[in-house]
């Protein structure tokens, strides 16, 4: 029997500490001690929860079972929103079990263990190596922030030339920044006010427009492709005339309610509407690969992983505060 604290939320949505339990590991199951978890906004919608918080997970592998193959004791992996799939449908054997019908996913499985916690026990096929150059508490971000924006971008086939727009400097818009611009995309930031042009130009954006209180934009040339990284649906009539002929806009962020959007433009000007999850492993693994190469690092703010560092870091997302991405630290024994 394996036992580890682990940090869950409750019908009032205070942070519980709790224990879960366990059986002896059995097949390719994995545990791993947690060094790093991220702090996602999708975290805070499921706080109400009886359940383990948590789905950026970043640590080291302490015990494997008998059928493990790859994963060795010692080996620094993370795991993401998706912890298993069944294997054998066509999304599972075209490299796209994010799709799987039997998918388990943060917030539908699982449910007695996440990244709040000092351990957990995975399947090995959903732990990711992580490469050595990047820190532990970079690393957990971008297991589910990093790998939203760069499935974005790499699935849906965004090319060098194209021209990405970037709604939003927060915890998803500034990976999405870098990532786009190390791919050689030009990059076009938009957000609320002034006071990110800086930071964003450093992420790497071509060019920054601040919104709030503008009626409509002269951008020059159009865009191909629109991440919206907001919690909030923006004013669709404010930019869909900056979109180019057949141009995709890809919502990343959860927001409640439903789409709405004006209907003439997206068929007069073929704009896509491009729904996009968290990366298939494939991607997640280049994904990784990639933030090594180019020294892609999500700015991060550290708490403790206890009660109060997890309540104080949910807190500062939901004031708007964050910059960019919470990260729970263990604390030493």
């Amino acid at each position: 029997m394996v036992s580890f604290t682990v940090f869950k939320g409750s019908k009032d949505g205070s942070i519980q500490r709790s224990t879960t339990y366990k059986p002896a590991l059995t097949g390719n199951q994995v545990l791993v001690r947690v060094t790093a978890s991220g702090v996602c906004g999708t975290d805070e919608h499921y706080r109400g929860q009886d359940m383990v918080l948590g789905h950026e997970g970043m640590g080291v592998v302490e015990e494997v079972g008998p059928g493990v193959q790859h994963s060795k004791k010692g080996d620094r992996v993370g795991w993401g929103y998706e912890t298993n799939a069944c294997g054998h449908c066509e999304f599972c054997l075209t490299g796209r079990e994010t799709f799987c019908p039997e998918r388990e996913t943060y917030g539908a499985s699982n449910f007695d263990q996440g990244s709040f916690a000092h351990q957990a026990v995975w399947s090995e096929n959903f732990l990711f190596k992580i490469p050595d150059s990047i820190p532990d508490e970079e690393a957990a971000p971008l297991m589910c922030g990093g790998a939203t924006v760069f499935n974005a971008l790499r699935m849906y086939d965004i090319q060098p030339d194209s021209r990405v727009a970037i709604i939003g400097v927060g915890g998803l818009g500034h990976l999405a920044i870098q990532f786009a611009s190390k791919m050689g995309c030009e990059v076009v930031v938009f957000s609320g006010s002034e006071s990110k042009r800086e930071e964003a130009k450093a992420f790497g954006a071509s060019e920054f427009f601040a919104t709030k209180g503008v009626k409509e934009l002269d951008i020059g040339r159009k865009i191909d492709c629109l991440l919206v990284t907001t919690s909030f649906q923006p004013d669709w009539n404010f930019y869909l005339p900056l979109m180019n002929m057949d141009s995709v806009i890809i919502p990343l962020s959860v927001a409640a309610g439903n789409l709405e959007i004006p209907y003439m433009p997206l068929i007069l000007q073929g704009i896509r509407i491009q729904g996009s999850l968290v990366a298939s492993r494939g991607i997640h693994t280049r994904m990784l690969a990639f933030a090594a190469q180019h020294s892609i690092k999500p700015t991060v703010m550290k708490f403790p992983m206890n009660v109060d560092g997890i309540t104080d870091a949910l807190q500062t997302l939901n004031d708007g505060k964050m910059r960019y991405r919470a990260v729970l630290m263990p604390e030493k024994v």
